[in-house]
């Protein structure tokens, strides 16, 4: 059967060379070669152009090569056939990976080391332990539960707010609007992880922003997004860092991508900006995960990580 690999702004190459090792009994094909659109039962997509789906007559799964889902969500014809995020250890653990390097860094105070070293001064400030700092995830599904995870062993006291109530050991949950407020309260450093969906865009806001905590041992609280670009007010964050009442931020996802070289962010202080990279998709190891995914479906084993369309996630 044919698998087809429409990933758009991405270079398809090293996903057909990964697709092909990993599922060698399969032809795999981009939506500009020579096939027959009725051959195709799966679909590897990132960002396919709108409507494209629907011209595959026998598609029959589609999946999401990264974390979220709302460039498939978006597509108002979008096939109503299953779609299955992609949930693998590489992808969770890269995420991971960017949050502990964060949070960090703005633990650590790197900015004024960075700043004290370019101008040669010898200038240490009084560090705090990880135990007297407060850090909140926004998002406790695998990405969020993982990187929590990792901060408790690191000695931090961890929360996590979600829609619906979620459980992780060792992390204090809230959820819902009624937890947002108290969350908020008891956060020195908030995580978002959410995924874009029309209860999540815009969430982040300057009220969301005055209500995390002012007490922290940090001088002010931190924001870091790594989720969606658009759950977050990005002039809001700007203002707030500017007249103080962040202390920093540090955001991998924007609402424009790339990032205009204009953009007043790239000139905002105590920020750290990357190009989404925090949780890149890797080839190798998501064609094997998709493989496996596959042969359990036409073994008539359920697919695992379905999308929620009402949700959006």
């Amino acid at each position: 059967m044919t698998v087809l690999v429409a990933v758009r702004g991405w270079k398809p190459d090293h996903w057909i060379h990964a697709l092909r090792a990993a599922a060698p009994e399969r032809t795999v094909v981009l939506p500009g070669d020579a096939f027959d659109p009725a051959s195709v039962r799966y679909a590897l997509v990132w960002k396919p152009e709108p409507g494209y789906l629907k011209t595959l007559p026998k598609l029959e799964v589609i999946f999401s090569l990264g974390a979220g889902v709302d460039h498939l969500t978006s597509d108002p014809e979008l096939p109503d056939l299953p779609v299955v995020r992609i949930v693998d250890p590489d992808l969770t653990g890269r995420m991971t990976e960017w949050v502990v390097l964060n949070v960090l860094m703005h633990h650590r105070r790197h900015a004024h080391y960075a700043a004290a070293q370019a101008a040669g001064r010898w200038q240490p400030l009084r560090q705090w332990a990880a135990g007297d700092v407060r850090v909140g995830i926004m998002g406790l599904g695998e990405l969020g539960g993982d990187a929590a995870r990792a901060l408790l062993t690191l000695g931090f006291k961890v929360a996590g707010w979600s829609r619906t109530e979620k459980h992780v050991d060792g992390v204090a949950g809230f959820h819902g609007s009624d937890g947002l407020a108290p969350f908020l309260a008891r956060t020195d450093i908030l995580v978002s992880l959410l995924p874009l969906t029309a209860a999540t865009e815009n969430l982040i806001d300057r009220a969301v922003i005055d209500g995390l905590a002012k007490d922290g041992p940090l001088g002010g609280p931190v924001i870091l997004n790594a989720g969606r670009g658009r759950s977050l007010v990005e002039s809001d964050l700007l203002a707030a860092l500017e007249d103080g009442r962040l202390k920093g931020a540090s955001l991998d996802v924007f609402a424009t991508e790339p990032l205009p070289p204009d953009s007043p962010l790239w000139r905002a202080p105590n920020l750290y900006i990357t190009p989404h990279v925090a949780a890149e998709s890797d080839p190798e190891a998501l064609s094997r995960y998709v493989a496996g995914e596959i042969a359990a479906y036409e073994a008539g084993r359920p697919l695992g990580h379905l999308v929620d369309r009402a949700r959006g996630y």
